[in-house]
C-alpha cells in the first residue's frame, strides 16, 4: 500500500494538501491519532485499499513521538510510506490565521511559563508547536508555503504525488535570497558570485529559461565551473541520500532576485539529473 501521511505547522496547508490527494484517489483520514495509525492501516489492508493519506497535527503531539517507530514497522511490512511536513515562516502563518480569523489549535493551551488565566499568544503558540514537532520535521520532506497560494500549493503537492513511484525524487529549486532561503532546502548553493544579467536592460525583464539570459551565463567561464561543481557534489552525495531512504531531496539555488541566475543553474542541473533520476523543478519566484 502507498501511504502519504500529511503533518506540520498549523496553517501550512494541510488541508489543502489532504485535498489533493483526495481528488487524486486517495483514502483520505482527516487529523488520525497517530497511535491509531497501525490500525487504521490493518483496516485499510484488509479492504484492499491501495492508496491511504492520513494528516496529524500538534493536537496529536505527543503520540506523534512513536511515529518513526510506527514508519519503521509500516516499511518492513511493506507499505511504501512517505511524510509530508508543511511548514511556513511566522509572519506568514500569522497572516494566515488573520485572514481566517481561526483559533491555533494550542491556543488554549497553558505553557510552563505562564499563568493558568493567560492563554498564550498567537506567536508563542506557534512557537511551541514548532518545538513540539521538530522531531517530526526530521523525518518527512519539509515543504515552504511561506508566501505560496493554495493554487501553488495544489500543483507542488501533484507533482509530488506523480512522483509515488520513484524511490527518490531529486527536485531543483531556484530562489531569492532578498526573499529568504526556503525552509524545505536539504542543500542550498549561492551563486550570486556569478555577473547578474539584471544589469543588462535588454535582458532584465527575461528570466533564466529565456535563450538571450542562458547565452549570456553560457558564455561566463565561472559559470560553467559552478554549474559542474554543484553537479558533481549533488552527483557524489545522491547514492549516501538513497541509502539513507530519502523519498526527496531538495536542491536550492540562489540569486538575488530569483530571476536570472538561479533559475537558468536550476534548469542545468535538472537537465543533467532527469536522464537518470526522477527529477521536479520550482521556480519559487516565477511560478
Amino acid at each position: 500500500m502507498r501511504i502519504i501521511l500529511i503533518t506540520g505547522i498549523s496553517g501550512s496547508g494541510k488541508s489543502v494538501g489532504l485535498k489533493v490527494l483526495e481528488d487524486a484517489g486517495y483514502f483520505c483520514v482527516d487529523n488520525l491519532p497517530p497511535n491509531l495509525l497501525r490500525a487504521l492501516v490493518a483496516t485499510c489492508t484488509e479492504e484492499h485499499t491501495d492508496t491511504l493519506a492520513v494528516a496529524m497535527d500538534a493536537r496529536s503531539a505527543s503520540s506523534l513521538l512513536g511515529l518513526p517507530a510506527d514508519i519503521t514497522w509500516l516499511r518492513e511490512q511493506g507499505h511504501d510510506v512517505k511524510v509530508l511536513f508543511l511548514t511556513a515562516k511566522t509572519d506568514s502563518l500569522i497572516a494566515r490565521f488573520s485572514e481566517t480569523r481561526r483559533s491555533h489549535p494550542l491556543s488554549h493551551r497553558v505553557f510552563s511559563n505562564q499563568d493558568a488565566t493567560d492563554p498564550g499568544t498567537l506567536t508563542e503558540c506557534i512557537r511551541e508547536e514548532r518545538e513540539m514537532l521538530a522531531d517530526v520535521e526530521e523525518i518527512g520532506h519539509v515543504i515552504d508555503t511561506s508566501g505560496m497560494s493554495a493554487n501553488k500549493l495544489r500543483a507542488w503537492i501533484k507533482g509530488l504525488v506523480a512522483s509515488d513511484h520513484a524511490p527518490l525524487t531529486l527536485l531543483f529549486e531556484s530562489f531569492a535570497f532578498k526573499f529568504g532561503v526556503p525552509l524545505d532546502a536539504d542543500l542550498v548553493f549561492d551563486v550570486r558570485v556569478l555577473p547578474n544579467p539584471h544589469y543588462d536592460a535588454a535582458l532584465r525583464p527575461l528570466t533564466g529559461r529565456d535563450a538571450p539570459v542562458q547565452a549570456f551565463l553560457q558564455a561566463q567561464t565561472d559559470a560553467t565551473e559552478l554549474i559542474t561543481d554543484i553537479r558533481g557534489f549533488v552527483g557524489k552525495w545522491l547514492p549516501s541520500f538513497k541509502k539513507d531512504n530519502r523519498s526527496y531531496l531538495t536542491v536550492a539555488i540562489g540569486c538575488t532576485g530569483g530571476q536570472h541566475r538561479s533559475v537558468y543553474i536550476v534548469e542545468q542541473l535538472a537537465q543533467f539529473f532527469r536522464p537518470t533520476e526522477h527529477v521536479l523543478v520550482r521556480h519559487r519566484e516565477l511560478d
